[in-house]
């Protein structure tokens, strides 16, 4: 990025904090910041002058950023977004990489993570690994529910009785699967 071109953004998302937060960090990283609240204002925003870069929310009042989404892509298809959203679901990841999205990401997403989406997204595909590496095989079944019991209880921030709740199982059970080792892969 040269010293005087300021990348051009627009953060989109009925939250306002959230919103003012986001744009400040990147006012902060050296880009040219707009906001808007919902897909109108923002609509009007990318029509009167096309940011390089969107941040979308993808749950607003009236408008979906799906559609806003589709929408900037039809105004300027070389305005590059990400999609932002605490219901995350791949169907929805699909639809908006369908409709123009550059990347997706779930809240809350600070600008480090947003910026690093944009580069991921400009990045060439991964290279699949070899079919005898170690990357390839899948782990055990044994190894998969270790590692998603520990984080889900990673996620209760530890608590086990929280954690035993997530999982549906008896508390006394999951302090019996946490004694063991890790199985091997």
């Amino acid at each position: 990025m040269t010293s005087d071109h300021k990348p051009s953004i627009l953060i989109v998302d009925d939250d306002e904090t959230y919103r003012n937060r986001l744009a400040r960090a990147f006012v902060d990283r050296g880009y040219d910041v707009r906001t808007a609240h919902d897909y109108d204002s923002a609509l009007a925003a990318a029509s009167s002058e096309s940011p390089e870069y969107a941040v979308v929310d993808l749950k607003m009042p009236g408008k979906s950023g799906l559609e806003l989404v589709k929408s900037l892509h039809e105004v300027d298809p070389a305005t590059r977004s990400v999609v932002l959203t605490g219901y995350g679901s791949i169907a929805t990841a699909i639809d908006a990489v369908r409709l123009g999205a550059a990347y997706y990401l779930s809240k809350p997403a600070d600008a480090d993570d947003i910026v690093g989406a944009f580069a991921r997204a400009e990045a060439p595909p991964l290279e699949p690994p070899a079919p005898d590496s170690d990357e390839y095989r899948a782990p055990s079944l044994a190894r998969a529910e270790w590692e998603h019991i520990n984080r889900v209880l990673s996620d209760a921030g530890g608590n086990i009785s929280e954690a035993a709740r997530r999982l549906g199982i008896h508390r006394r059970s999951l302090q019996r699967k946490l004694q063991k080792y890790p199985p091997r892969e």
